[in-house]
């Protein structure tokens, strides 16, 4: 597929769900940039195949990359800011000027945005999941200072390997473990996404001035959060992190600086 008309996408297995398109799209015709963003279904068999096809198009300047191709999508694609070492998965990939893909991470960057203005230096943290996204979120809460990590997933030897590649001092839990009591409790796993088993957590070891953040967006009231409400605990919801790093992104396909200034504006459209 060829197209004169700039454009960038989000890929991913599954990419219904995606909100990326409304978001670049209400930039793009805010700024009157002719551009176009669209969401496309890309099999994990079909990645290589779906890259090599997309960087012949001259008018392709990128993608988002979703589950659950943030880690395979590393071996066909330029590294120069060695993301593979410092967070082990990439969410952006764009095109340079001289033709060549590189990939890079903005989930850390939009991961934090929310939450930048606490201290969180020293305290402790456990996040549900060991996989791309959980890589950019073990890689965002080293750089805000948090002590310890303790990562709950199916797969312990992945999530032991995630600990020590990260070069974090943490612990791995099972998935229906008690949660350790902690200040901030990420989930970065596809649970409770639409089409997706439900996270089931008791939250009750969690003190009251914990904070509960859901990557999830799609619905974006998760179970998990609304089990965080009922405690009056403290929270933040998928869409200010995709918002964030999808503003990091925007740039790099575009050239230019979304206006952030109508973030509010975007936030309804999203939740219509």
């Amino acid at each position: 597929m060829t197209t004169d008309m700039p454009y960038a996408e989000v890929i991913g297995d599954p990419i219904a769900q995606s909100k990326s398109p409304l978001i670049h799209k209400f930039w793009l015709d805010r700024l009157g940039i002719k551009a176009d963003y669209r969401a496309c279904h890309v099999a994990a068999s079909e990645l290589a195949d779906y890259i090599a096809q997309r960087s012949a198009d001259p008018a392709w300047r990128g993608c988002n990359v979703t589950i659950p191709h943030k880690i395979a999508i590393m071996d066909l694609v330029n590294d120069p800011g060695g993301v593979r070492e410092k967070i082990g998965a990439m969410n952006t990939i764009f095109r340079q000027e001289d033709g060549s893909l590189t990939g890079t991470n903005t989930d850390a960057a939009g991961f934090l945005a929310p939450i930048a203005d606490a201290d969180w230096a020293g305290k402790r943290a456990v996040i549900i999941g060991a996989g791309g996204a959980a890589r950019a979120v073990i890689f965002a809460l080293k750089q805000a200072g948090i002590a310890d990590i303790t990562i709950v997933a199916r797969n312990g030897l992945k999530a032991s390997g995630l600990l020590m590649q990260s070069s974090v001092k943490g612990s791995v839990l099972p998935m229906d473990a008690r949660l350790p009591t902690v200040d901030i409790l990420i989930n970065a796993s596809p649970l409770g996404m639409m089409g997706k088993p439900p996270l089931e957590l008791d939250l009750d070891p969690l003190p009251d001035d914990a904070l509960v953040y859901d990557l999830v967006y799609a619905p974006l009231e998760t179970g998990l959060l609304k089990a965080a409400k009922q405690r009056e605990l403290e929270i933040v919801d998928g869409l200010d992190m995709l918002i964030g790093q999808a503003a990091l992104a925007f740039e790099l396909f575009f050239g230019a600086t979304p206006p952030l200034e109508d973030d509010a504006e975007l936030r309804k459209l999203l939740l219509a």
